[in-house]
């Protein structure tokens, strides 16, 4: 049997939806008939509204005949479906929705009269269904308005129905004598139509409010403020309130802004970018907005509270995009706003963002968190913002001139400036790549030019407010020349070294980016003058020029347009020709500025970050950053993107830098440690050591590979490797205190100079090896081209032969290691003697740490002595007589290349620790055999006068 209330459930659903299909009839269908179309923009509006009425309650009707179709599958199915088959319990929340949306299209077209200004637009027609009109509604008074009447015939069928809904669906739910699932089924469907109740009655509470805003509004206000889904939630004539500082007269809430009148002019807050600031006192609270700053007082706190509570209310609402169900404000806790939200404004009020419009995040009514903000002009930039300024990661493309050009600048931003590492790519095609602060170039960087531009340029070194300033190198490729040395305000100004393409190099003072006063010259040919020069380099008074044969011309010196160089003087023709060493002491730079002041604009940041605790926030503003590569901007501000690859916040990355330093502390584990740091580019250590190989190759690699310039890169290299053991140990102090431990004992030079040469220099040698090692092969390029005519010269003898003519003692000869053809004889054999020395010594190339090579060194001798104590038949020590020939002879068959540029590059790098040893003697031992083959030329002839291969052994 089914139960009473079920039956009266259909007999409901029966008359609800013949009366829909009767209002739809006689109501709806006549309201759209409008012939000609409205010309009007409101008549059109009006008529919008009511088909979007129709399209509603077109969607109710469907809905209740598809529940009436749920309820008789019931009844005539009693024992095989259930009551949760019912379409108003199975999907309630369906059938909810689409009485909602009823009623926001009622309520729209109530707020904007749309049934009145229907209805006068045809009066003669209604005035003929007034009879028909007034039957259906037997309760409205004969005296009401027409318009009024289709208000209430739209409206009573539902109210009426939802609220029979309500009591059936209360009385099923206690007489339900169904499982606990369809007992919850019902309660649940209960609870939503008394919801509805309340929100149809509010709905209605408000658009009649706003109904009757509009009427005491001027037209041109309501022109400018009415739209149908506007609804009116609070206004000052009901409960005052003043504002400042705009002393509104009228302040009128919305659902979706907050509007304030002064005379008539109209100030609209979109309430998604307001934020509620509760006062100090009981009658005054603040809104924030992105451009002002409102104050909120009333006479009453309870006024007070009303306005506060409602703004509230409406903020939260209109950030959720739709209207509150059940009614606004209706949750048990009051809803707060979220303080950091989404959304895009543009700026009106005058200053740098007038007219620009940000879309992203903002907190408390400044930009803040990721964003965009794009001007009229045409610039861009997305990034982050912290409380309205730029400030963290961000990319900002400038357009210039009238092409499609534009200056992308990739950098840090600090309180809406340029501050830390930055890329910059300007419309120009030149690229700066360094610091900024205060949004200048300040600090290290480096400025090129593009490759294909008529003038190349590159300057790499230290800025000072946007100028060049400190120590610097420019290399102008135009002109085939490269400047070393200091810089003031743009221009070169200090002590310098000129480097030219042709070879000729300059030392001296420079002002006002000339040399000028005495300064010294050396030729490609190594002449040397000394003296005077004029701002365009040319020699002027009193010198000294020094030729490579040993000739000295001094007196003085002038030149003149055209006529070459004049001098008077004296010219010393009886000395005898430099020895190779003193040429190699013409060295430029060592003196000029010490080593030390090279590039502090490198080594400053770092000092600043460790000694700042090694905060993880400024980290990526120090060690840079990677994006993605900027053509694609450049060709449309559509590629606008910030996105950098970070594998892990910085934060975290530098906690786990730092643990990483405290868990490798012994020697062998601190090696490997350091080597992985200098490897990677996302460690502190490892940027600094990339941007020391940066500033190597832009000072000595092309123009700059003189032989001049060896000794400064020598100790340059030096102070690189100083520079990086004090940046981890500043590192380590930072990791032992953020875990509380007491800091490390300052190490004195002695163990400092120790830790350098035996542990980092070893590691970052390799970085800077090739630009070194060819400036000592520049620098030993005589001697070496010597000693390679004499390894030519040693490689035509046979291994006894050779061994003859170095004077080996023939009981030391390994002959008994050969072994013959019938046709070979011993005088004939070549590369047999001593093999595995010889093999040994030709791996000192293979490797570019001074500290291996030794080893390789030592190697060597050590397979020198097993091969003759095999020999003797005993273990035996060679006396220095014995072991030069014999290490000459390994040295000839091991035909190393540079050998003389390997051995001083060994010399100047070694640990300290290995002077006086082992190994010192060795490298003196080899330097002695270089020596020695240079200077064979003269015995080779005398030998091989009285040789004669055909002579037997």
């Amino acid at each position: 049997m089914c139960s009473p209330e079920e039956e009266a459930l259909l007999r409901l659903e029966e008359v609800f939806s013949a009366t829909l299909a009767r209002v739809n009839s006689l109501v709806l269908l006549p309201l759209l008939e409008t012939t000609p179309e409205p010309s009007d923009p409101q008549g059109r509006e009006c008529l919008r509204l009511l088909q979007r009425l129709h399209r509603s309650s077109q969607r109710l009707w469907e809905v209740t005949e598809e529940s009436l179709h749920s309820l008789r599958e019931r009844l005539c199915h009693q024992d095989t479906v259930g009551l949760e088959s019912l379409l108003l319990l199975q999907h309630a929340e369906r059938v909810l929705q689409v009485h909602v949306e009823y009623i926001e299209s009622y309520t729209s077209c109530v707020a904007v009269q749309a049934f009145q200004k229907a209805a006068k637009k045809r009066r003669e027609f209604w005035r003929g269904q007034r009879k028909a009109l007034w039957q259906l509604l037997p309760g409205v008074s004969s005296e009401a308005s027409v318009g009024t009447a289709l208000a209430q015939a739209l409206r009573e069928p539902l109210a009426h129905h939802v609220q029979q809904y309500v009591l059936l669906l209360l009385s099923l739910g206690d007489m339900a004598a169904e499982p606990h699932r369809t007992r919850e089924l019902v309660v649940h469907a209960a609870t939503l139509f008394g919801n509805l109740q309340s929100f149809l009655r509010q709905a209605l509470d408000q658009a009649l409010a706003t109904q009757a805003l509009w009427h005491s509004l001027s037209s041109r206000l309501r022109d400018v403020l009415c739209t149908p889904a506007c609804r009116l939630l609070q206004d000052s004539q009901d409960v005052p309130v003043t504002v400042a500082p705009l002393r509104a007269e009228r302040v009128l809430l919305f659902d979706d802004a907050l509007v304030l009148l002064q005379g008539h002019s109209v100030h609209t807050f979109d309430l998604k970018l307001v934020w509620v600031d509760p006062g100090q006192d009981g009658c005054t609270f603040h809104l924030l907005t992105p451009e002002e700053e409102l104050s909120f007082c009333s006479k009453a706190p309870q006024d007070r509270m009303v306005w506060q509570w409602k703004v509230t209310q409406a903020v939260c609402q209109a950030l959720r995009g739709k209207k509150d169900f059940p009614v606004l404000g209706a949750d048990l806790e009051p809803s707060e706003p979220p303080t950091c939200r989404c959304m895009a404004y543009t700026f009106r009020a005058e200053g740098r963002l007038c007219q620009a419009t940000y879309e992203g995040e903002w907190c408390r009514g400044r930009p803040h968190g990721r964003g965009t903000l794009k001007w009229p002009d045409g610039r861009n930039h997305v990034g982050n913002f912290c409380q309205g300024l730029e400030h963290g990661f961000g990319i900002r493309l400038v357009p210039q001139g009238p092409e499609d050009r534009f200056d992308c600048y990739k950098c840090h931003w600090r309180e809406g400036r340029m501050c830390g590492y930055g890329i910059c790519e300007y419309g120009t095609d030149e690229v700066y790549k360094g610091y900024f602060q205060a949004g200048l170039r300040h600090g290290f960087g480096v400025l090129a030019s593009a490759p294909q531009a008529p003038q190349p340029c590159k300057y790499t070194g230290h800025w000072e407010r946007g100028q060049r300033s400190g120590y610097g190198v420019e290399e102008d490729g135009a002109r085939g020349e490269r400047y070393i040395g200091m810089w003031q305000a743009d221009q070169r100004h200090g002590p310098g070294v000129m480097v030219t393409q042709a070879g000729v190099c300059y030392q001296g003072t420079f002002q006002a980016d000339k040399m000028v006063g005495p300064g010294i010259l050396l030729s490609e040919d190594d002449s040397l003058y000394e003296g005077t020069f004029t701002r365009d380099l040319t020699l002027v008074g009193k010198g000294k020029v020094t030729f490579p044969n040993g000739f000295t011309l001094e007196g003085s010196f002038s030149s003149g347009a055209g006529k070459g160089l004049h001098t008077q003087g004296v010219l010393d023709t009886a000395a005898f020709p430099p020895d190779p060493s003193s040429t190699r002491k013409r060295q430029l730079g060592v003196g000029a500025f010490p080593v030390e002041s090279h590039w502090q604009g490198v080594y400053g940041p770092f000092r600043d970050f460790v000694s700042a605790g090694c905060p993880g926030d400024e980290q990526e503003a120090l060690l840079g950053f990677h994006v993605q590569n900027s053509r694609e901007l450049r060709k449309s501000q559509e590629y606008l993107c910030c996105e950098r690859t970070q594998p892990e916040p910085c934060a975290d990355r530098m906690e786990g830098i730092l643990d990483e330093l405290l868990l490798h502390r012994e020697p062998r584990a601190l090696r490997e440690c350091l080597r992985k740091a200098l490897s990677n580019s996302l460690h502190p250590l490892g940027k600094l050591l990339r941007t020391l190989m940066l500033t190597f190759q832009a000072t000595y690699a092309g123009i700059g590979a003189n032989k001049h310039l060896q000794a400064l890169a020598q100790e340059e290299v030096k102070q690189h490797a100083r520079e990086l053991w004090a940046a981890y140990r500043g590192l380590l102090q930072v990791a032992l205190q953020r875990k509380g431990q007491a800091p490390e004992e300052d190490e004195d030079t002695e163990t400092r100079d120790l830790q350098v040469h035996g542990l980092v220099l070893p590691l970052m040698l390799p970085s800077f090896y090739s630009e070194l090692f060819t400036l000592y092969l520049l620098l030993h390029e005589t001697e070496d081209s010597l000693y390679s005519q004499g390894i030519a010269n040693l490689s035509l003898f046979p291994d006894t032969k050779l061994l003859e003519f170095l004077d080996v003692q023939k009981h030391l000869w390994p002959l008994k290691d050969l072994t013959l053809t019938t046709n070979q004889r011993l005088s004939l054999v070549r590369d047999k003697c001593f093999l595995s020395a010889t093999e040994c010594l030709q791996k000192i190339i293979t490797t570019v740490d001074p500290r291996e090579k030794l080893e390789v060194l030592e190697r060597t001798y050590g397979e020198i002595e097993a091969t003759v104590s095999r020999v003797l038949g005993r273990e035996h020590k060679l006396p220095m007589d014995d072991l030069l020939p014999l290490l000459i002879y390994v040295v000839s068959r091991a035909r190393i290349q540079h050998l003389g540029a390997e051995i001083h590059l060994i010399r100047d790098m070694m640990d300290p620790i290995h002077t006086g040893g082992l190994c010192d003697f060795l490298l003196t031992a080899l330097e002695s055999c270089y020596e020695h083959i240079q200077k064979e030329d003269m015995r080779l002839h005398r030998f091989a006068g009285r040789w004669d291969s055909r002579e037997p052994w």
